[in-house]
């Protein structure tokens, strides 16, 4: 078996509207609807599938709790501009900007965390700068 790449993951959340508009107006994804299908968060070619704790899908984790994900985003701006934006977002960095060894090589983090609890890290590659 040969995995090209990530498609989507899962998070369950205490409020699909609160983590939606959350990830809307701190990171720009988009909201993403479909008749019988979960709430989703699109950005790039990706996507993070949003289910309300009391309402989950099947299947699903043994143990689907909010807050309990950690998971890095790659950006192609500046750091700087990322931890400006938090700012402007009122959005606390927890640590950061530090340096950190990604999935194919040094990257430069922030970490902060959204309405549930869950640890976003934002990266950018070294290898990106302009």
């Amino acid at each position: 078996m040969k995995i090209d790449r990530l498609d989507h993951f899962v998070l369950t959340v205490a409020s699909i509207d609160v983590t939606c508009e959350f990830y809307r107006r701190v990171l720009g994804f988009e909201r993403q609807s479909l008749d019988g299908k979960p709430i989703s968060l699109g950005f790039g070619r990706q996507k993070i599938n949003v289910h309300q704790a009391d309402r989950t899908f099947e299947p699903k984790a043994r143990v689907p709790t909010p807050g309990a994900a950690d998971f890095c985003l790659v950006t192609l701006d500046p750091i700087d501009a990322i931890v400006a934006h938090l700012g402007r977002c009122g959005v606390a960095i927890e640590k950061g900007p530090v340096e950190r060894t990604g999935a194919v090589g040094p990257m430069t983090s922030v970490y902060f965390r959204d309405p549930d609890g869950n640890l976003i890290e934002v990266s950018r590659y070294q290898s990106d700068k302009s």
